[in-house]
């Protein structure tokens, strides 16, 4: 399997199986109230374990779900018994939103069969699958992880490519938040964007139904970035920069990392460049 994302018959078919596990990684939208363990607790698909973004995260820097070091990313997953020869499916409440964050993680702490559920648990609860709210008792694993750091990066790294070109930093969020016309979610962020970066508004490889887009339509999304040179993704606080990652994944670019501290750390750092406009 090549496609970052199965459907919702595949998961169905699968249910049970020994080998499959599946993840619910639900974050609430931005400026959204409550917790993703809200929705999970209402009703989640079979076997389903909470991965809790804000918490597998961390702990030392102000910056919001920032990636876990190995250490305690191996002990969360290992709780969850997400072992590294599983086949895991990861979803979210709302279609394709926080669940590629999640996707991302496992695959940069050295899962390789990892997918997304293509449009999430609104297209699963749209078709009438089962749900269950027991929240099921995984069987605890011993999990060692290596971080591949050729799938992140951090600040040093996207002002570097910014400067000598080796590498294309598109950003998921807004139009209107990336030109600087309209205000950051965050207090005391600076409006607008990258110097030289491009903008592919997250929503834009999404379908209206939750469901990632076909691969030739992502390729008019993706028209005005190369495909053949290297890429590193960023928006609001590296979430949405994993839908775009996902979405590059379909179109065989598994490779590309993502700003980990994204527009949070950027926009709020002083010593960074913003700029507005096109």
């Amino acid at each position: 399997m090549t496609d970052p994302v199965v459907s919702t018959a595949w998961l169905a078919a699968r249910l049970g199986d020994p080998d499959l596990r599946i993840v619910d990684a639900t974050l609430p939208l931005v400026g959204q109230p409550g917790h993703g363990r809200d929705s999970y607790a209402v009703g989640h698909i079979p076997g389903a374990v909470f991965f809790d973004i804000n918490a597998i995260a961390d702990t030392t820097t102000d910056l919001p779900h920032m990636l876990p070091t190995a250490g305690a990313f191996s002990h969360a997953a290992g709780a969850l018994g997400l072992t590294p020869d599983a086949t895991i499916v990861v979803y979210d409440a709302h279609g394709i939103y926080s669940a590629p964050r999640v996707w991302w993680t496992l695959r940069i702490m050295g899962y390789p069969n990892v997918f997304v559920l293509d449009g999430g648990l609104k297209a699963w609860r749209a078709e009438g699958r089962a749900i269950e709210t027991e929240e099921p008792a995984p069987v605890a694993a011993n999990v060692i992880s290596k971080v591949d750091p050729a799938l992140v990066a951090d600040r040093h790294d996207v002002t570097k490519v910014l400067a000598d070109g080796a590498a294309q930093v598109v950003d998921a969020r807004s139009s209107a938040r990336f030109r600087g016309e309209a205000p950051e979610p965050r207090a005391s962020l600076r409006s607008g964007h990258m110097p030289g970066a491009l903008n592919v508004p997250f929503n834009e490889v999404v379908a209206a139904d939750g469901t990632l887009k076909p691969v030739t339509e992502l390729q008019a999304v993706f028209a005005h970035v190369d495909l053949n040179r290297p890429i590193i993704t960023t928006c609001g606080s590296g979430v949405t920069a994993a839908v775009l990652a996902l979405a590059l994944a379909r179109l065989g670019r598994p490779d590309v990392a993502i700003y980990d501290g994204s527009w949070t750390e950027w926009g709020g750092h002083p010593d960074t460049v913003v700029v507005t406009g096109a």
